[in-house]
């Protein structure tokens, strides 16, 4: 199969990681750790699960069941990270082992089949379950941010301002591109240039 899907996969994968990281830098530390409610999840909780979410997933990825015997989801939603330091760990660590088995398939992998709790996913099955998932968390840790923010820069086109942004997108010729080219220029400068 001659497809651009992983490429795309992983530039959409890195857009939401850097929403999620734009919303870490504009919230004071100790909001990282607010709970609306007892039944409600602070960012730090969901940067937990997402994690353990990810370790679990996606090691040994194609050999392994992907709800590990050794991953404790319940703990995942304890309020326990301390520091927004600890916090930051915890989703690199989540995100290093996510997006190296990413980049470690092929095309010739996309048909593949892994189990997650003993259910049979194809790969792209499984990739599509978390392009699902995680940008549903990111979601919730930046809508959580933006109330805990004492000010908020927009990460997307900013209220007012779609008018503008669309007189420029439409005053320049049609090109072929992934939109996450004009957010992750430094990502993608730098995949380009792996191979020089």
């Amino acid at each position: 199969m001659n497809t651009n899907y992983l490429e795309s996969a992983i530039k959409q994968f890195e857009y939401y990681k850097t929403l999620g990281e734009k919303t870490f830098a504009q919230v004071p530390d100790g909001a990282c750790f607010w709970q609306f409610n007892e039944d409600s999840n602070s960012i730090a909780t969901i940067v937990k699960h997402l994690s353990g979410n990810m370790m679990s997933r996606w090691t040994d990825f194609l050999t392994s069941d992907g709800e590990k015997e050794w991953r404790n989801r319940e703990s995942e939603f304890e309020n326990d990270i301390a520091t927004k330091e600890e916090m930051l760990n915890r989703w690199n660590a989540g995100w290093g082992v996510f997006l190296e088995a990413l980049r470690s398939l092929s095309d010739n992998d996309l048909e593949k089949v892994v189990y997650i709790r003993n259910q049979g996913h194809t790969v792209l099955e499984a990739i599509n379950r978390q392009l699902a998932h995680y940008p549903y968390h990111i979601g919730q840790i930046v809508f959580i941010g933006k109330m805990s923010a004492d000010t908020w820069t927009s990460l997307s086109i900013p209220k007012g301002s779609s008018g503008s942004y669309n007189a420029d997108k439409f005053s320049k010729p049609k090109e072929r591109g992934h939109f996450t080219d004009e957010y992750l220029p430094h990502v993608n400068k730098d995949r380009n240039h792996e191979n020089d």
